[in-house]
């Protein structure tokens, strides 16, 4: 069984060739084989017809030499005639001393009138013969009848012949087809042998940096070789920020716990006051939120979220209230009516770091207003929280949702930068989208409709 694929497609070619070839073969062979035979039957019937006329009309003239002798169609036929008692009254020369057999089927000539034909073997050679009655018109013939017969040896011949050149020819076309079949596989597989051998050399180096060469030509081969070149982008980006990320978290972790571990040898050294450790409690508890933010990051991306009918102006009302009761910081603005289908807890954080974000990057005596509306293009809710600063730089708006991605001046603040990545990371994960408007973050969800309706 062959194994490439150039050798596949070459035997399946050339096996269909060969079967067609075959079939068209065997149904010429058929075909010429019944032209020849009723070409034959023409003759013998003909010759039979004229013989019997004759022996009516001249039976003296039966008896002529050479009287019987004239070819049909080219071909030299045997003829008897035979009396109704089934006696021979005349006969070709060309028999010699050989009989026509008078079977049953030259009896029903003489006794019903009926004609027929039949292969017979006369002196082992195969012969074709028609029996025809003679009718009762007098004469020594009346009621007798006519047995022609011819030599089939030539059309066995022809048709052996005949089978032999089909057989050749079809030999040799499938020959030529698999060989045209295996030269254009070669060249047709060509981009994909240096494919393979480019994905290999990837697969070696474990460098998604580098690319499959692009075909010359836009086919089935050069689209899988862009979407190839495509994944092996997204594994780059993917691998970049991963190293990134790890970056981050080590630079991002390193400062907490180096602090820690001075705080906590400096206690060894001189004993544990108050200040030292209330500074290696906070020091804890930054470590712990940086962790609990880098597994919340890590859970927002799951890719099957459990998602539920969700009122979200109810559930809005209720975040803002448990995170400012009286109100000092926070407010409501316009709460639509709107159902989403959304992980309530997921979308309890989103609200909770955009509010944080706001009231950390915006005046210390500011506020923030948290709204939500219909959106204009039916099917969107808008979930939007603004605060009385100036915004972020419009020159940097694409870099704030990215992990540890602390803008100029955020030293000074407690944030560790992922606070804006996990919102975009939950909001991603429902199907929805963020963007920034000076002050304003906006996160558009696929709603129902107004609860109501």
């Amino acid at each position: 069984m062959p194994q490439t694929l150039r050798a596949r497609l070459a035997a399946v070619v050339a096996g269909s060739i060969l079967a067609a070839i075959a079939l068209f073969g065997l149904l010429t062979v058929l075909l010429v084989s019944h032209e020849l035979r009723s070409s034959l039957d023409r003759a013998l019937r003909q010759r039979a017809q004229e013989v019997a006329q004759l022996a009516v009309s001249a039976p003296a003239v039966l008896t002529d030499p050479g009287a019987l002798e004239s070819p049909a169609s080219g071909r030299q036929i045997a003829v008897e005639v035979i009396d109704a008692r089934g006696r021979i009254l005349a006969r070709s020369l060309t028999l010699g001393a050989r009989l026509l057999p008078q079977d049953a089927m030259a009896f029903q000539a003489r006794a019903d009138g009926r004609t027929g034909f039949e292969d017979v073997e006369i002196d082992r050679r195969p012969f074709r013969l028609f029996a025809a009655p003679i009718a009762q018109a007098g004469g020594p013939a009346a009621g007798g009848a006519v047995l022609v017969a011819s030599d089939t040896t030539d059309i066995s011949s022809t048709m052996g012949s005949l089978g032999v050149v089909v057989a050749l020819t079809g030999a040799g076309v499938a020959l030529l087809a698999a060989l045209a079949a295996a030269v254009l596989t070669r060249r047709g597989l060509r981009p994909l042998r240096r494919l393979a051998i480019a994905a290999g050399e990837i697969e070696r180096t474990a460098d998604p940096s580098q690319r499959l060469p692009e075909p010359a030509t836009v086919d089935e081969i050069g689209a899988l070789t862009g979407v190839l070149n495509r994944m092996l982008s997204s594994l780059e980006r993917a691998r970049a920020s991963e190293r990134r990320f790890l970056a981050d978290a080590s630079h991002e972790l390193r400062t907490p716990v180096t602090t820690l571990l001075g705080n906590a040898e400096y206690a060894l050294r001189h004993g544990a006051d108050s200040d030292v450790l209330q500074e290696l409690r906070d020091d804890a508890a930054r470590l712990a939120r940086l962790v609990d933010s880098l597994l919340l990051l890590e859970r927002a991306g799951e890719a099957t979220p459990t998602l539920e009918w969700v009122e979200l102006g109810s559930l809005v009302r209720a975040a803002v209230l448990d995170s400012d009761p009286a109100g000092e910081r926070v407010r409501l603005g316009p709460l639509e009516p709107v159902r989403v289908r959304a992980d309530a807890e997921a979308i309890r954080r989103v609200l909770a770091n955009l509010i944080e974000n706001g009231l950390v990057h915006g005046p210390p005596s500011g506020r923030v207003t948290v709204t939500v509306t219909l959106a204009e293009v039916p099917g969107w809710a808008l979930l939007s929280v603004s605060d009385e600063g100036p915004g972020p730089d419009p020159a940097r708006r694409e870099q704030i949702f990215e992990r540890f991605w602390r803008g100029p001046g955020a030293s000074e603040n407690s944030g560790s930068g992922l606070g804006l990545a996990i919102v975009a990371a939950i909001v991603e994960r429902h199907a929805g989208r963020i963007s920034v408007e000076d002050a304003r973050f906006t996160v558009e969800l696929p709603a129902a409709g107004a609860s109501g309706g």
